[in-house]
């Protein structure tokens, strides 16, 4: 999933050691305003980033080897709206959301005769949709691990799930038994856990309802955008990937307003769930850093240079082009460009995550700062900078909180 690049770290990381209490980071009206006086710097070879945001966020999970990103990113952005909202910093269960999932995407596989995406991916609203209609619990009642591994591994899982809804659809008794559900729950039970229908938490007793009623989110308030110009601007469509089961919808916004929003919701102390491709050679995940160089073309070239160029492959060209080690020129991201990238399916839907800052570069490049569900046995313990021009052209969508939205963009997508 990560691609990974052979480099050496120049200095260490300097992100503070996450608390006790599974928080990291730390906002101020000085970060609002970008002014750097006290911020935080991590370097890695050649590159040096100065936090100007970093929300609070609670622990860097690892969803490990199971496709649950998408998952691992929602409920990490509901912790840290809880908190924010003065709630505690709590670790609440993925797995739960996971099982309810797998349920209901394979209800809907059955009914369409098998014509709908079943695996294990998913969408960024998925984790509101299981919360408003199941709820959820803490990670102690359901860590969803119940198969002899240490960590998440959904290999066996995943394939069996999938040849288990591919003969129901079969109909090799010509019609669907009544059976099929029990023995899809029994699949789930057998590796994720049977879920609990009441559990004690903290000296009360809760059903997985009535727990995610006392943290105090209304999965309404949130809302999810894009940004793409084959549906028109400040209206919901259906956002064309495959994880996207549920046929969500998403709302369309311009290009500028999608970043105006991420940027007015970290200002003001939201963090954003990301959904973006990262399969591209600029995503350096060991390096901690995404860009969008700037490719040579042979115009640029001139001379023995050029001589030598053209004689380099496809593959050599691309590895020379993604073969950086500090900042570097990057290309310009238009509403077009972007459009066309989607179009000829260059970006593709790959992963969740969660944005909680801003950061700049030792040459005032501006970035994202992203938290990642891949461990922390990385340069950053588990966050990584993303380039604006690489969040203009890569983001599929974002979820936010309704009241993160910049007051135009409120008033023209109708939101109150």
């Amino acid at each position: 999933m990560n691609k990974a690049s052979i480099f050496v770290i120049a200095a260490a990381a300097t992100l503070p050691a996450l608390a006790a209490s599974g928080i990291s980071g730390n906002v101020s009206l000085a970060h609002a305003h970008e002014t750097a006086d006290s911020a935080a710097t991590d370097t890695v070879e050649k590159f040096s980033f100065t936090d100007i945001i970093s929300l609070p966020t609670t622990s860097v999970k690892d969803q490990n080897k199971s496709g649950t990103c998408w998952c691992f990113a929602g409920t990490s952005f509901f912790e840290d709206e809880i908190r924010k909202a003065g709630g505690d910093s709590l670790d609440l269960s993925e797995m739960f959301t996971v099982w309810h999932c797998y349920s209901d995407k394979a209800d809907r596989y059955v009914r369409m005769y098998g014509g709908t995406n079943f695996s294990a991916g998913g969408s960024i609203l998925d984790v509101p949709y299981v919360w408003k209609r199941y709820g959820v619990v803490p990670e102690e009642v359901y860590h969803g691990i119940e198969y002899g591994e240490d960590g998440h591994v959904h290999g066996e899982l995943d394939g069996v799930l999938a040849a288990y809804v591919k003969t129901i659809v079969s109909k090799p008794n010509k019609r669907v038994s009544t059976a099929w559900r029990a023995g899809l729950e029994g699949i789930l039970d057998a590796y994720l856990g049977k879920l609990p229908e009441t559990f004690e938490y903290k000296g009360k007793t809760y059903t997985p309802q009535s727990f995610a009623k006392s943290l105090g989110l209304d999965p309404d308030n949130y809302i999810a955008l894009t940004s793409f110009t084959h549906h028109p601007f400040y209206e919901p469509f259906v956002i064309e990937v495959a994880d996207n089961w549920l046929w969500a919808p998403y709302m369309n916004v311009p290009l500028d307003e999608l970043k105006a929003t991420v940027d007015n919701a970290l200002e003001n102390g939201y963090t954003v769930v990301w959904a973006a491709d990262v399969s591209e050679g600029g995503f350096k995940w060991d390096k901690g850093v995404a860009l969008m160089p700037k490719g040579k073309t042979e115009g640029d070239m001139d001379g023995t240079e050029l001589a030598r160029w053209v004689k380099l492959s496809d593959k050599e060209r691309q590895n020379k082009k993604f073969d950086f080690s500090g900042p570097v020129e990057e290309i310009e991201v238009t509403q077009e460009s972007r459009q066309e990238m989607f179009d000829r399916q260059e970006t593709t839907d790959d992963h969740g995550m969660e944005i909680v800052g801003i950061a700049r570069d030792q040459k005032g490049n501006r970035y994202y700062k992203v938290k990642n569900s891949w461990n922390t046995n990385q340069v950053f313990d588990g966050f990584f900078y993303v380039s604006e021009p690489y969040f203009l052209a890569k983001t599929m969508s974002i979820l936010v909180n309704k009241k993160a939205l910049p007051k135009d963009v409120a008033k023209k997508t109708c939101v109150k």
